[in-house]
């Protein structure tokens, strides 16, 4: 009996846990939805949640990384993780998040200048032609950058389940065309797509229903080379597009909406660590 007052004394309520550990209890009761702060007990008959003083370590700890802004899925794998483990991950996100800022200052520095009249070109500008191909497509609107990546890999999945033959070189690489802008407030929509041999396009579509089979005309595009693994951060992408509209400009060169697009070329032998080589680009018109 003693030893249960004992325990019962070790634990307190969600709002004495709340104000101790300056997390609100609406914050608390979601942490304990998501997994990431159960409670130590929860009372049967009236569902209250009660707290112990040993939990308040971990509770500082997803405050202070929610400072960070570091969200809430990769906060899961790092709570209740060893130690050593916990801070490579912290160390990681922050190497990450440094360098998109250093990103988006230079995308500020781009945007200054082009409403000051000047034009930055922060990267290489190069052209090439790109011949009429036949692709298989998947178009959708999609709810941010997370919606970005899950169709994506949605389609790789979808190729990965099929031995499609190739188009040999860039012509034939996979890329996606942004025919809008893909943020927090724009669905785009996004259209992912995989150049196929002419010959073989009505036979193949027609083993994968879920695609779309199109035509591309030809054309001439400007493009910045990223390099392997080179699609760091949608503040990058937009940073890239700046300079892709001050060359244009430098050159009286126009650009025609036929979306701006990442192509991302895989070179075998593919492994766990291949990163694809990426470029980014806009078709020109008359060119």
């Amino acid at each position: 009996m003693i030893h249960r007052e004992m325990s019962e004394l070790e634990l307190m309520s969600i709002g004495e846990f709340a104000g101790r550990s300056r997390l609100s209890p609406k914050a608390l009761r979601l942490y304990d939805e998501l997994g990431l702060l159960a409670p130590a007990r929860v009372d049967e008959s009236s569902g209250y949640r009660f707290y112990s003083t040993d939990q308040l370590e971990q509770a500082e700890l997803i405050a202070a990384l929610r400072q960070l802004e570091m969200p809430l899925a990769q906060i899961s794998t790092i709570v209740g993780s060893e130690p050593a483990f916990a801070a490579e991950q912290i160390a990681a996100f922050w190497a990450g998040a440094e360098a998109t800022h250093a990103i988006r200052r230079q995308l500020a520095g781009a945007l200054v200048d082009r409403l000051s009249g000047k034009r930055s070109i922060m990267y290489d500008v190069n052209t090439r032609t790109m011949p009429e191909r036949r692709i298989l497509c998947l178009k959708r609107h999609v709810d941010g950058e997370a919606g970005a990546w899950a169709l994506g890999k949605e389609f790789i999945s979808m190729l990965r389940e099929r031995d499609l033959p190739r188009v040999e070189g860039r012509e034939g690489a996979a890329y996606c065309i942004f025919w809008g802008e893909v943020s927090a407030d724009s669905d785009g929509p996004l259209e992912w797509c995989r150049p196929v041999p002419a010959d073989h396009a009505e036979t193949l579509a027609a083993t994968i229903p879920e695609l779309t089979l199109r035509t591309e005309a030809a054309h001439t595009e400007a493009f910045v080379h990223l390099g392997p693994g080179g699609e760091t951060s949608p503040a990058q992408w937009q940073l890239v597009s700046e300079s892709l509209r001050a060359w244009a400009h430098e050159h009286a060169a126009q650009t025609v909406d036929l979306g701006v697009r990442i192509t991302y070329l895989a070179t075998p032998p593919i492994v766990e660590t291949s990163r694809p080589d990426c470029d980014f680009a806009v078709p020109l018109a008359g060119v």
